[in-house]
């Protein structure tokens, strides 16, 4: 019984790799994957696919005992805690930590670059226009890609049409 609760690996190696390897993935998935994350958080995720593939090695015995397994998710969580605090607290590290909203559409404009920063096709951006009640470009003032890879959409405020009679304004049709 012992045994699974033993540390055999050295605690500062079980760290470090729980360190790199959150980091590591921590800035793929801030940089790179961006629009692929969907509504849940980065770090969320993040924590999430670590934690249970750190947790799988120590049950199937990739590391050689529970308490070296708990080190690392340990580890884990502990780096994902301090970068949740330490993002709510400093906008410093918030805007390292979460990607800014990127404009797709400027006043009904598509701004094709951004697109292809992201690798979103136009018919991908017309879906989710569509998504969010958007038939027509000109119909939107901005929209962007937030930081967890939804778009929002700013709509353009419609003109009512001026009655060509003079004093209309105030009668009701």
């Amino acid at each position: 019984m012992s045994d699974l609760f033993a540390i055999r690996v050295p605690l500062w190696e079980l760290v470090l790799r729980g360190t790199l390897t959150y980091w590591f993935l921590f800035l793929i998935f801030r940089f790179i994957m961006r629009r692929d994350v969907g509504s849940v958080a980065i770090a969320d995720v993040l924590l999430l696919v670590l934690i249970a593939d750190a947790s799988q090695n120590a049950m199937a015995g990739g590391y050689a005992t529970l308490a070296e397994g708990a080190v690392l998710v340990g580890s884990i969580v502990g780096w994902n805690f301090l970068l949740d605090w330490a993002s709510f607290r400093y906008p410093l590290v918030r805007r390292f930590a979460e990607p800014p909203p990127l404009p797709l559409v400027r006043h009904g404009q598509v701004l094709h670059r951004n697109l292809r920063r992201e690798y979103l096709s136009l018919e991908e951006l017309q879906s989710k226009l569509r998504q969010k009640g958007v038939e027509d470009l000109t119909d939107v003032k901005a929209a962007y890609m937030e930081a967890d890879g939804n778009v929002s959409v700013i709509h353009a405020k419609r003109r009512a049409p001026r009655s060509s009679a003079p004093g209309a304004e105030g009668r009701a049709p």
